[in-house]
């Protein structure tokens, strides 16, 4: 990997961690073409099943960034996050559950990307803020449409109006985290979260992430009758065949993730 990021592999789990701790870890040209890399290591390893994205230092997540000069190189504009958010340019679309571990300040598109993910585990120093509208700047838009859809309406256009910041307690108490902890217990937490995610069976997770989300935004009449490929092609998987017989076994799952 590129500088800007720490990335590792244990136990079918990614780890990728934000490490320009002196810059807030806000993200820079090649640290997003890093992280570019990592997302696409991690879609398509099929021994990667879980994701953790965290960030080095007590102070912030992230920062955000401005990224729009793409990355030198091959001309391109990458969106910020590596593509995760599709801001700035091209979405990728993260197939594995990918779980963020935030602490400090997660502003701007330090924010958005947190909200990237499937779980968000918050240390109890955590902030979350919209500050483009205090500090005058109005660019892309993107963390205001996925606050307005992962927060309660009236939090969301507060914050988005305001510029000003909620606390971790309160990210919890409106439903944007799953859980809030001490920062000592941050990375412990966020591990424990991705190990319980790992012992299922991680095609059936893929399958059933991308059935959700790519049906999110549309009627529920026509989420029930689309026809999901990875749910199909789970069927005839390694892993399904395993599930039944350890299930009539009464005994735990050894998943392929094949």
């Amino acid at each position: 990997m590129s500088s800007g990021i720490l990335f590792e592999v244990d136990n079918h789990i990614a780890r990728v961690t934000l490490d320009r701790p002196k810059a807030l870890n806000s993200i820079d040209p090649e640290m997003d073409a890093a992280l570019f890399e990592a997302w696409t290591e991690i879609n398509s390893n099929p021994d990667i099943w879980v994701a953790v994205l965290g960030a080095t230092g007590e102070k912030a997540f992230c920062a955000g960034a401005n990224v729009s000069g793409g990355t030198e190189g091959d001309g391109r504009r990458m969106a910020l996050g590596g593509g995760l958010t599709g801001v700035g340019g091209p979405m990728l679309t993260l197939r594995k559950p990918l779980i963020a571990a935030v602490q400090g300040y997660a502003i701007g598109g330090g924010f958005e990307l947190a909200m990237c993910a499937d779980i968000i585990v918050a240390a109890d120093n955590a902030q979350f803020g919209i500050p483009e509208t205090k500090v005058g700047i109005i660019g892309e838009a993107g963390i205001m449409h996925r606050a307005i859809r992962q927060l309660p309406h009236h939090i969301a256009m507060a914050l988005i109006l305001t510029g000003e910041r909620i606390d971790a307690q309160q990210a919890e108490r409106y439903g944007l985290v799953n859980e809030v902890v001490p920062y000592e217990k941050l990375l412990e937490t966020a591990w424990s979260w991705a190990d319980r995610i790992a012992s299922a069976s991680p095609l059936a997770v893929q399958a059933a992430k991308d059935a959700v989300l790519s049906r999110a935004g549309w009627p529920l009449d026509i989420a029930l009758a689309t026809r999901y490929e990875p749910i199909e092609a789970y069927a005839n998987s390694a892993d399904r065949i395993e599930g039944r017989a350890a299930f009539a076994d009464k005994r735990a799952a050894r998943w392929s993730g094949r």
